[in-house]
């Protein structure tokens, strides 16, 4: 096993460590807002997971995380709104559509490189946004639309979530540790090397931008039953911003970065929240300290206090 094989052992280790405390938390936090708060920590622990996979693993920076979760919110629910489908059917729909959406599109904006593909990716989301906005008689528009419900208890969303993010979680290992994992990491670090290397770059950046869009459109749908409500503010750009600064402030690259910035986050902005709502203004200003001095973030930084720990 190499050293990044086994630092990828390593970080998933730790990652299911993790997971197991929240597995155990409902038995301290019995207020049902902040057991809410904690599931929606996770819905967006699993948005930051798989625009990890595009950015963190395979260097394409798409700013269209969020639009994926509502397109995948829409899918379910409106099979559910106007032919009664059923939630079991609704969220596989949602995923499929997702997936299918990022897709096409992948294979649109994959041959492009950088600020052109981060613009394209947010004008895709825009327009979806208010193309989902401004249809009344089909998605009510900014009304939003009922969704039906999963579960009565909370603590079965909870668990819900919390097995969805394992799996999530579990499969980014086995693919980061399959050949085709080596691809995407190849093309992160240098696409000119990866083709000359024999790899179709454009083939593989775009089934990593379909993957994580179907990811993305999975944390969407359970997100919709979950609030039973899915409105054009879920494809916010402010969401996707929030997805970012966890990924960043956790840790790119990472298996176990975007999951702790997440909770991090998330928590921290509900109780900025009641500062006056500047958490965004922190949250931006740590993304541009550990942009420019922390890269790694703060996975980065606890691992190297580890290895300079004394044996």
């Amino acid at each position: 096993m190499n050293l990044s094989q086994n630092r990828l052992a390593v970080e998933f280790r730790l990652s299911l460590v993790l997971l197991a405390a929240i597995a155990l938390l409902p038995l301290l936090v019995t207020n049902p807002y902040w057991l809410g708060v904690l599931i929606v920590s996770m819905y967006f622990a699993l948005l930051a997971a798989s625009w990890n996979l595009l950015a963190g693993y395979t260097g394409q920076f798409s700013m269209a995380p969020a639009c994926f979760a509502m397109i995948g919110g829409y899918a379910t629910g409106l099979l559910s709104y106007h032919w009664q489908v059923g939630p079991w059917l609704g969220i596989p729909a949602a995923i499929m559509t997702a997936g299918a959406i990022g897709l096409v599109l992948g294979r649109i904006v994959m041959r492009l490189r950088g600020p052109y593909l981060a613009l394209t990716t947010l004008s895709f989301a825009e327009i979806m946004r208010l193309v989902i906005g401004n249809s009344y008689e089909f998605t009510r528009g900014d009304l939003g639309l009922n969704v039906t419900g999963l579960f009565e208890a909370r603590l079965a969303y909870y668990y819900l979530f919390l097995g969805v993010l394992v799996a999530a979680q579990a499969g980014t290992f086995l693919l980061m540790r399959s050949k085709a994992g080596l691809y995407l990491q190849a093309i992160r670090d240098d696409e000119v090397a990866a083709t000359s290397r024999g790899v179709d770059v454009v083939w593989w950046k775009t089934a990593a931008f379909a993957l994580s869009s179907a990811a993305s459109g999975l944390a969407g749908a359970l997100y919709g039953h979950f609030s039973q409500l899915v409105s054009p503010e879920l494809g916010l750009l402010l969401q996707t911003g929030l997805v970012i600064c966890m990924v960043v402030i956790g840790g790119m690259g990472s298996l176990i970065g975007p999951i702790a910035g997440a909770f991090l986050v998330y928590l921290s902005s509900e109780f900025l929240r009641q500062a006056g709502g500047i958490q965004l203004i922190v949250f931006s200003l740590l993304v541009i300290l550990f942009a420019r001095f922390f890269r790694e973030g703060l996975w980065g930084l606890a691992r190297r206090a580890l290895a300079r720990r004394p044996a």
